[in-house]
């Protein structure tokens, strides 16, 4: 994988919605932390723009992302928000400026389509926090310094306590992943992600138990559970039911569709929609370990 240069002071983020809308007051805490770090943050057209639940229409997204990703100024891309459109759009993106000068992209959620593009170049990038963790104040800052590490060259490492659900074993494996809804979705698409040889890592979030479920059986039949090296499972936050339901929780899936009893898998890891959500490199190599004492994820 090719690692985009790391920032240093007076370097350019941009910013940009290439999905759902955010008002330009839920940005601004953003802009002052990363302008505190020493970094010029270049607004798109898209931030504070709104266009139904977009933050603008089809063609306005993708050109507004299309110049964040070709401009030779801008050096890394924060997505301010995920929600919904990216794969809309996603065909209309040309990578060709971006593949010759590679740049950072970081987010989560509806990013995860984004993400699974770049990785398709051979490319790393971010999936982490964006610009609403920013408002956290002190619950958000490790975060969100995670995000600054990555960015800056430091490497990260992640240690966690127990959970009894959890599978023993010891991994060292390019690591790719996101919103399992996303990933689900670009089944059968140019972005399905390969994950043979890889530790993967899922969250999701706002689901019923019966489409998680679904979900993860679709991943299933697709293979992309077959020939993993780890699963690190995130959070599943808000749900919008009880796992009493359909009589089977996140755990009960994972142990049902995923064939390998000896790969390491993690539950409950701090990568959520919500806080705790540590910032990760798609594509990055990492170590990851699980036993009685809990889960080391870091980079190898």
């Amino acid at each position: 994988m090719i690692h985009p240069s790391h920032l240093k002071p007076g370097d350019h983020i941009g910013m940009v919605c290439p999905a759902g809308a955010i008002p330009l007051e839920k940005v601004q805490t953003c802009i002052a932390t990363l302008e505190s770090w020493g970094y010029k943050v270049v607004l798109g057209k898209t931030v504070g723009a709104k266009y139904y639940t977009f933050s603008g229409t089809d063609a306005e997204r993708a050109e507004d992302l299309q110049s964040m990703l070709d401009n030779p100024e801008i050096k890394a891309v924060l997505c301010a928000r995920g929600g919904y459109g990216l794969s809309k759009i996603i065909d209309q993106i040309n990578f060709t400026k971006f593949v010759a000068h590679p740049k950072w992209v970081i987010g989560f959620s509806d990013i995860t389509v984004l993400h699974a593009a770049i990785h398709q170049l051979g490319i790393a990038s971010i999936h982490g926090p964006m610009a609403a963790a920013f408002s956290k104040g002190a619950d958000g800052e490790i975060y969100i310094q995670s995000e600054r590490d990555i960015l800056e060259g430091r490497a990260t490492s992640f240690q966690v306590g127990p959970n009894p659900a959890n599978q023993f074993g010891t991994a060292t494996a390019p690591l790719i992943g996101g919103n399992l809804c996303l990933i689900a979705h670009l089944i059968g698409s140019k972005y399905s992600i390969d994950t043979s040889g890889k530790i993967l890592f899922l969250e999701d979030t706002t689901e019923h138990h019966y489409n998680l479920d679904r979900m993860m059986i679709q991943l299933r039949n697709a293979g992309l559970l077959n020939n993993i090296k780890g699963l690190v499972m995130g959070g599943f936050t808000s749900l919008k039911d009880e796992w009493t339901d359909i009589g089977q929780d996140i755990v009960s899936m994972v142990q049902s569709y995923v064939p390998n009893k000896t790969i390491p898998i993690a539950f409950d890891f701090p990568i959520s929609h919500e806080l705790p959500n540590y910032a990760v490199k798609e594509g990055g190599s990492y170590y990851f370990e699980v036993n009685a004492n809990g889960t080391i994820l870091r980079e190898a």
